[in-house]
This record gives C-alpha cells, sequence and structure tokens, in this order.
C-alpha cells in the first residue's frame, strides 16, 4: 500500500478532530486504487495528492465506499502534514470542484491550516425532500427552526442544511441508515449538515455521511464553508464575520471548526488545527 500518513483534523488533541489519510504522493495511482487504500484506512475520507508544481497539487477525495468531489477535514490534515515536513506556505489544491486555496502556518506553537472554498451557491430544497430526510432522521418538521429554512448548499460539495430549534434534539440522532443514504444519493447530498444556533456566532453541528459509508463525521469542512454560504445567502449573520463550529462533542471527538464568511459572492473560509496520529 501507498505511503498513507494519519492525521486528525480541526483538533489539537488526537482524541478529537476527524482522522483523514494523507497520501503526499498519489502518482501512479489510479482510481481503483485509491478507493482501495481509503477502504483499507477506514477513515472518513483518504486525500491522494499529486505534485503539479511549486506548492501545487492535484488532490482527490475517497470516502471508504466512493469518491467525493471536494472534503475539507482532509484538505486541512494535507496542508497541516505540508508544513510539517517543509514550513508554512501557500498551497492550491486542484480538486474534482476547482481550485482551493490553502494557507499555512504555525498559531501558539501548533500547526494549522485555512482552506478558502471555490465560489458556493444556495438552492431550495422541496418540502417533499425535507419530509423524507426528516422521516429518515426520526424527526419532525417541529424539531426545526422556524427562522433557518431547510436550503442545499455547496462550497465544493452539496450539502442539505437543516437547523434545529434545541441542543437536546441536536444530541439525540439515531437514524435509518439506508433510508437517508436512498435520499441523500438521489439528491446527490454529500452529508447532512446539522445545526443548532447558540448565539450568532456559536454553533453546534452534526454530520451524517451514510453516501461515504460513515455513520457520522465528527469534523466536516467542507459543510462548514457550505454551512458559511447558507447564512450569507439568507442574511442570518452581519459580515463580514468569523463563527465558530462544535462538532464531534456528542460523538466522543470534540472539534472546533473556524469559519470566516466574507461580504459578496466570494468564497468562504474555514481555519483549523490537525495533528499526527502516528
Amino acid at each position: 500500500m501507498a505511503d498513507v500518513l494519519r492525521y486528525s483534523a480541526f483538533t489539537t488533541d488526537p482524541a478529537g478532530g476527524n482522522p483523514a489519510g494523507v497520501v503526499l504522493d498519489a502518482a501512479g495511482l489510479d482510481a481503483a486504487e485509491m478507493q482501495s487504500i481509503a477502504a483499507e484506512v477506514g477513515y472518513s475520507e483518504t486525500a491522494f495528492l499529486v505534485p503539479a508544481g511549486v506548492g501545487v497539487f492535484d488532490v482527490r477525495y475517497f470516502a471508504p465506499t466512493a469518491e467525493v468531489p471536494f472534503c475539507g477535514h482532509a484538505t486541512i490534515a494535507s496542508a497541516v502534514a505540508l508544513a510539517d515536513r517543509g514550513g508554512p506556505s501557500e498551497l492550491t489544491f486542484r480538486t474534482r470542484s476547482g481550485d482551493v486555496a490553502v494557507t499555512t502556518g504555525v498559531v501558539e506553537g501548533r500547526s494549522s491550516a485555512t482552506l478558502t472554498s471555490v465560489d458556493p451557491y444556495v438552492e431550495l430544497v422541496s418540502d417533499e425532500s425535507v419530509e423524507e430526510t426528516l422521516t429518515a432522521l426520526g424527526w419532525q418538521v417541529g424539531d426545526l427552526d422556524p427562522g433557518l429554512p431547510p436550503m442545499t448548499a455547496y462550497a465544493g460539495a452539496r450539502h442539505l442544511v437543516l437547523v434545529v430549534a434545541s441542543r437536546s434534539r441536536l444530541a439525540s440522532l439515531d437514524y435509518d441508515f439506508d433510508a437517508l443514504l436512498g435520499v441523500m444519493t438521489a439528491h446527490r447530498w454529500v452529508t447532512v449538515q446539522l445545526v443548532w444556533r447558540e448565539d450568532a456566532v456559536t454553533h453546534h453541528v452534526r454530520d451524517p455521511f451514510p453516501t461515504g459509508g460513515v455513520v457520522e463525521d465528527p469534523a466536516t469542512g467542507a459543510a462548514a464553508a457550505a454551512y458559511g454560504a447558507y447564512l450569507r445567502s439568507l442574511g442570518a449573520v452581519d459580515l463580514p464575520v468569523r463563527i465558530t463550529l462544535h462538532q464531534g462533542d456528542d460523538m466522543g471527538r470534540p472539534s472546533l471548526l473556524v469559519v470566516d464568511i466574507p461580504a459578496g459572492d466570494g468564497g468562504i473560509s474555514v481555519t483549523g488545527n490537525a495533528v499526527a496520529l502516528r
């Protein structure tokens, strides 16, 4: 098997965050080999990088059962792995969704990275699709926050955003894996971003990921960027703004994602630490 590094993203503690596999030089590997490696690694995603110039990499992301067009936590993990070996730098990741700018640095002695997404967009979603999703989750329409409607958001990958009215509703997640997989596959959603707003800049999130063969992600950078676009499109925050997303707490793998939402129509930036696992 190729040399696979293992990093946990959006944490400084190996017991937290979302683990990712990282292959820093995947030249010569085909898609089938990448998929096989990702399945063997077993993390939510493994990133495969092919150097394409100074600071430029062609990148593909594979979950255990499928390729995804963009993955935020594996991007952060890969960038920190590169920084650990070559120091802070400005990078370009050429992904299936487009070019993603990534910067790395050291904050309080710990490696961190910031990605800026491709141009995002937000779409309406039908009541029927929402009802199918809620049924799979075992939730009710009354569980949702009426001030923030369900929508599909994209910042490199498509996610359904559902904002709930209470922290207790978010904490109770025991969904029908096959049913949710069917709904998500039909609508090409990579994850479902489930959110509770503690206040204007503090949000708690969970992300079921059955399309990748994973019950739940402990930290989802692509969905965080999409959520930033969602909030901007609804005028739900004063811009520009920095918000924090707490994810993974209900799984015992606390993660912290920092999201910068600029005014205008540009990409959303997501920042986090990453730590080597072994």
